[in-house]
């Protein structure tokens, strides 16, 4: 099959989050198993082109409102895998993807009104006849819409089919409805079996509905999205496309994420050599400055916002000093979580650093120095940081919501199975009883090893995800 996969951000080039990863990921993946595969993203101000080996393929204009953009588009690649970028300066070269400190760009609804409709256009121009075209998230949400309204007779992409993705339904790109003016579309697609959503436009609803599949990133996020709590509104839409709503977890790049070739740790170590991992905690207090201890050293490598949890980690601070370990923090956030936690360290600082920083290579020492791995998240569509600490051997505390209950089990000693510990209720007091209970079993050490094997043993490739995505392109192929 011929693939492209539309993103506003892919690793290494461009990354604030978990779509970057998965974009990075999943596309090298498809090429393995034999797919001709292409990415297209914006060609942001951080991707310098010299330094990337990108060369200038075609010039092309892009409809935008009653005129047309002049837009260049250059080509790279991502090792085996063709990717394009979209080259307008006046919308990309900037210091940032989306926005700065002061808030969101004004313009991000013509930036991304511009990436969407490109991409049809890019297809053209460069002479590629997609059989699927892979979307995620809000900022190319409009893509299914366009193909079907304009390019149902185009022999290029008139058999092209759409599959949308969504990666956190928490960010939607929802946008005034004078915007509408930019999207060349009519007022006929804004109604609310369109893309009108309480008055405003609303990009994401325009993946959902328009897209030939829909998919989430966990099989719990896919039933969680379709309830009045976990909807964010748009759980009715979502119930109405239940037939053709898919949860396909993500996975992680093994050979990236390996702490038996990982050169950023203090000592390599595996799950049949675990002994490294002692080296790297030791490593780890002496980096932040906490002290030598046979206490078990939390880590969290997170944003520090609403969804991870930090407001029933904070209320949950003094008890979890006061059962006896030490927890390292890394992140930047909200403003207010910035400054409670460092408050917080300050009252534990014999226990407790919080660094408001993101810094990858540090995050990969927490990962590889920590016993145990806090992700209490209000909600969490897959995750990626329980099955980076699992491949490290830091046991997962999570809440069970989303991907994280698809992807920890929690441990049962008599039998020696499970990787993880979790807990259902969103509190303090849940999160604070299941942390007792996994600093008791630390102190188990036979037990915790077996634990420990059990994460790290467990198999969180692409290959898995890859074969899912597969079987659904095919499908919709075949309708």
């Amino acid at each position: 099959m011929r693939v492209l996969f539309a993103a506003s951000e892919v690793a290494p080039f461009a990354k604030t989050g978990g779509l970057a990863d998965v974009a990075g990921s999943l596309p090298l993946a498809l090429a393995e198993l034999g797919h001709d595969v292409r990415v297209v993203l914006p060609r942001y101000r951080r991707i310098d082109p010299a330094r990337n080996g990108l060369k200038h393929a075609a010039t092309f204009y892009t409809p935008l409102a009653s005129w047309r953009e002049r837009c260049d588009v250059l080509v790279g690649s991502m090792g085996p895998v063709p990717a394009w970028f979209v080259n307008k300066d006046i919308y990309f070269d900037r210091p940032e993807l989306y926005r700065t400190l002061a808030g969101d760009y004004h313009d991000n609804a013509e930036r991304f009104i511009f990436f969407s409709r490109a991409i049809p256009e890019i297809c053209r121009v460069l002479d590629f006849a997609p059989d699927i075209i892979h979307c995620n998230d809000w900022q190319t949400g409009l893509v299914p819409l366009y193909l079907k309204k304009y390019f149902g007779h185009d022999p290029l992409l008139r058999k092209a089919r759409t599959v949308f993705t969504i990666h956190n339904l928490g960010y939607q790109g929802i946008f005034w409805q004078g915007e509408l003016r930019l999207t060349g579309l009519g007022w006929e697609d804004f109604t609310p079996q369109g893309i009108e959503f309480w008055g405003n436009m609303n990009f994401l609803k325009a993946g959902i509905v328009f897209s030939d599949a829909v998919t989430t990133v966990s099989e719990t996020y896919s039933r969680d999205i379709r309830t009045a709590e976990g909807g964010h509104g748009l759980d009715g839409v979502l119930r109405h496309r239940s037939r053709d709503l898919y949860g396909i977890v993500n996975g992680i790049d093994t050979i990236e994420w390996d702490p038996a070739r990982d050169r950023h740790i203090a000592k390599s170590f595996s799950a049949a050599r675990p002994e490294g991992k002692i080296a790297c905690r030791e490593a780890l207090r002496r980096e932040v400055g906490l002290p030598a201890s046979n206490q078990p050293l939390f880590g969290m490598v997170t944003r520090l916002t609403d969804q991870k949890g930090i407001d029933i980690l904070l209320d949950a601070v003094p008890a979890l000093m006061g059962l006896g370990c030490q927890l390292v923090i890394l992140g930047t956030g909200d403003e207010q979580y910035h400054r409670k936690l460092s408050d917080a360290a300050h009252r534990y600082r014999l226990q407790m650093r919080v660094l408001l920083t993101y810094d990858d290579a540090l995050a990969r020492r927490i990962y590889a120095g920590s016993d145990l791995f806090l992700m209490p998240s209000r909600y969490e569509p897959c995750g990626l940081g329980q099955m980076h600490a699992l491949r490290y051997g830091s046991v997962p505390l999570v809440r069970r919501t989303g991907g994280l209950n698809d992807t920890v089990a929690d441990f049962h000693a008599a039998a020696g199975t499970g990787t993880g510990f979790l807990f259902n209720e969103y509190s303090a007091g849940a999160l604070t009883e299941r942390a007792r209970q996994a600093i008791k079993l630390f102190h188990n050490k036979q037990q915790w090893k077996r634990l420990m094997r059990n994460g790290m043993e467990a198999d969180f490739s692409w290959r898995t995800s890859a074969q899912a995505y597969e079987k659904l392109y095919q499908k919709i192929l075949n309708k």
